[in-house]
């Protein structure tokens, strides 16, 4: 399993990394928390965006 920063998330999503950091504290996004910083795996970015792209069609 691979697990990637924020501002990794936020440059495979193309937002900010703040927008990334409201989806992880809001529970849309999991993640994993590593001393001060988040980790987020890889597929639940990927899964994120493929459910975000169905539900708008």
């Amino acid at each position: 399993m691979r697990f990637l920063t924020v501002a990794e998330v936020a440059t495979v999503m193309r937002v900010s990394r703040m927008t990334v950091y409201r989806l992880v504290h809001s529970g849309e996004l999991p993640a994993v928390r590593v001393g001060r910083s988040f980790r987020v795996p890889e597929r639940a970015v990927h899964t994120y965006l493929e459910q975000a792209f169905n539900d708008v069609g």
